[in-house]
């Protein structure tokens, strides 16, 4: 059935926000994401999206919504189509040290290589702690879903299941995590791996000018 604009945002918010956290948010949640102030309001979105078939939910239950599988699925198929055509030509190397000869070629750099499965989204960056790795505030990450990660790489981590952070992960030792930032004015993350919960590994950065 046809979706409202207002409809389609709400939906697009509890999709993105349950794949960034792992679980569905609170009506509280959902008005502090989509800037809407009534609870009344934000019922009305999720009763008719649940009577449209796009939401389930479960009485008596907190955080109880989910998003229909069907809607899922064609977001996935939406995305991989859209991210697919995404290409501009690639039309040589430059150095960034020494000046070399500029030649154009034929080649052609597909955005969606970046994101070519259904299980990777993105996340703007705010803060410091990478701007040694070239991480900024205000650069986007390409982040791959998983839940476990190789000593060294890029990690979007929850800690305590409230603060999601990005780090570099280490095994510190069997029952512990090291979270390094890449800013030598900070203090490294050490928290116990029960305490913590891999979301995903940095995939690529971006960065817009303008």
């Amino acid at each position: 059935m046809a979706l409202t604009p207002r409809q389609k945002e709400v939906l697009d918010f509890l999709v993105n926000f349950t794949e960034r956290n792992g679980y569905s948010p609170s009506y509280e949640e959902i008005g502090q994401g989509l800037k809407l102030n009534s609870l009344a309001t934000i019922h009305k979105h999720v009763t008719a999206l649940a009577e449209k078939g796009y939401l389930k939910r479960r009485y008596n239950e907190s955080r109880s919504i989910e998003v229909s599988e069907d809607y899922r699925k064609q977001e996935t198929e939406r995305i991989r189509g859209r991210a697919s055509s995404l290409e501009v030509p690639l039309l040589g190397r430059i150095a960034a040290g020494a000046p070399v000869e500029s030649v154009a070629g034929n080649e052609s750099l597909n955005i969606g290589d970046f994101a070519a499965s259904s299980d990777t989204f993105a996340l703007q960056v705010r803060g410091d702690s990478m701007i040694e790795d070239h991480i900024m505030s205000g650069d986007y990450v390409v982040v791959e879903k998983v839940e476990s990660a190789r000593d060294g790489e890029i990690v979007v981590a929850l800690v305590d299941g409230l603060e999601t952070t990005l780090k570099r992960f280490y095994h510190d030792s069997d029952n512990r995590a090291r979270l390094q930032p890449a800013n030598a004015s900070m203090e490294p993350i050490v928290v116990p791996l029960d305490r913590l919960q891999i979301q995903g590994r940095v995939l690529a950065v971006l960065r817009k000018y303008r």
